[in-house]
């Protein structure tokens, strides 16, 4: 088809194939329109937990207020609402600094940026990419153009604090689920080490969760033990949840990984106890504690058909590393062909707690309904992982890299607070975030700003008008900060 072109020399026409007897045409004269349109439910969100703000507190800013046109709390906004929104790497800004709908977001006064004092910058609300980077590696790079810096440990206390901040006051049991993950390098950045189960280069982050909440976030070299600093970790989780719920039962619980006899010690020694459910690696010695109930598994696997399972309860020490007999529960289970021996070793009582189901803790349930359930943990960490990019750790320095992977986590926590908060009874109460992401806050949106208003007109063939519709009223009743006490 020959190419037609319009009277106006601007702007270019794109002409695509007719449509019966109308021709169609594109162009990119539709003025100022975002396909992020459901970022304004987060901004609500962040607006009413305050948690931008609170994370903007943990820097120390050194430039001259009199020269900033971005603050810190809009930098940190931009940022992280931008990895919620699936922009995950700096670059993204070059383009997405000249998005209204994100400026309004980020608390811009002025969303077209034609307040900029540069004639260059006009039209450009947001910070740049190289702003940004400045701002990730202010605690490594030391220059005029570097002053500001973060301070890890506030950080660190904000993201405990925050995560603890959803449990109700009243809650009477709290698990925290305990895991490590591989975050493989692909350069020469700093602490960069091979680990031989995964099988490449990789940092090894420790994560913690209560529930569906992340509370802790530590990026570490994989040049060690898999539990290294997980008691450091336990010590301000456990102190902040003692604080928020006085009256919690404290139940912690993990892989193998970290059945180790500084945690589990650790544990035992806090007033009152903290509990534990751990998995443990197989030995002989254990492996000999089961005989007897794999003969049983045998002979049931025979009648139904080639699988059962039958479990064993004993007291087990280890010959040299444990400081006492502890409670280990045995897993015999034949898969046809196939023994699976399973481990765990816990201080739960058999007995359970007054008030609990009864059998809760016996072999079966302890092992099938509680151990098993530490597995949710894993699909919230890929989902930091696969949809928030927690894994960009690509800078040179281990401080940025951890930077970056709370930055990831802070805007997992907004969207994990949007599913809880105003997601549910919704058909996507349960959607991981990226499927949040792409069903809810990619909404084509045309922005139109006057003097007297922001006016944001969203595509009205949404598909989830309702669920939008829901979220909304549920996010302007949320007091202020109301999460975070």
């Amino acid at each position: 088809m020959a190419l037609q072109t319009f009277s106006s020399p601007t702007p270019r026409p794109f002409l695509f194939e007719d449509l019966g007897s109308r021709q169609v045409a594109a162009d990119f004269s539709g003025g100022h329109i975002s396909s992020d349109g459901g970022v304004l439910l987060l901004r609500q969100l962040d607006s009413s937990l305050g948690l931008t703000s609170k994370l903007a507190s943990c820097f120390s800013d050194h430039r001259n207020q009199k020269f900033v046109e971005h603050s810190l709390p809009e930098l940190l906004a931009q940022r992280v609402l931008g990895i919620a929104l699936g922009y995950e790497d700096l670059n993204d800004h070059d383009t997405m600094r000249r998005d209204p709908l994100l400026a309004v977001a980020a608390g811009k006064e002025d969303p077209l940026g034609l307040d900029r004092r540069q004639e260059r910058d006009k039209g450009y609300a947001l910070a740049s990419d190289s702003t940004l980077n400045r701002l990730e590696l202010g605690n490594n790079m030391k220059s005029r153009a570097h002053k500001i810096q973060a301070n890890p440990e506030e950080i660190a206390a904000l993201l405990v604090r925050t995560g603890v901040g959803t449990l109700k006051k009243n809650t009477r049991e709290v698990v925290i689920d305990l895991d490590a993950t591989d975050d493989p390098i692909h350069g020469k950045q700093e602490g960069r080490f091979f680990h031989g189960y995964y099988g490449n280069y990789c940092y090894l982050p420790l994560y913690a969760f209560i529930g569906e909440v992340p509370v802790w976030a530590e990026l570490r070299t994989s040049d060690a033990d898999a539990s290294r600093g997980s008691v450091q970790a336990l010590e301000a989780i456990v102190a902040q949840v003692r604080r928020r719920c006085p009256r919690a039962r404290i139940i912690v619980r993990a892989d193998s990984g970290f059945c180790r006899e500084e945690i589990m010690a650790w544990c035992e020694a806090q007033a009152p106890q903290v509990y534990y459910c751990f998995g443990l690696a197989r030995n002989s010695r254990l492996l000999r504690e089961l005989e007897g109930a794999f003969f049983s598994a045998h002979i049931t696997s025979c009648l139904v058909g080639g699988v059962a399972r039958e479990f064993r309860e004993f007291e087990y020490c280890t010959l040299d590393s444990w400081s006492r007999t502890r409670r280990v529960i045995g897993k015999a289970e034949v898969l046809h062909d196939k023994n699976n021996p399973r481990f765990i070793v816990t201080n739960l009582p058999a007995q359970g707690f007054a008030g609990d189901e009864a059998g809760r803790f016996t072999p079966a349930a302890l092992y099938e309904n509680f151990y098993c359930a530490r597995g949710e943990m894993e699909n919230q960490i890929k989902q930091q992982l696969m949809d928030l990019h927690a894994d960009r750790t690509s800078t040179h320095f281990m401080a940025s890299n951890q930077l970056r992977l709370w930055l990831s986590t802070f805007a997992y926590f907004l969207v994990e607070r949007l599913r809880t908060l105003a997601l549910n009874g919704t058909k996507l109460q349960r959607a991981s975030a990226g499927t949040i992401r792409l069903r809810l806050l990619k909404i084509g949106a045309l922005i139109k700003v006057s003097v007297r208003r922001v006016y944001i007109q969203l595509a009205s063939g949404f598909a989830l008008q309702d669920i939008f519709d829901q979220a909304w009223q549920a996010l302007r009743c949320l007091p202020q900060e109301s999460v975070l006490e």
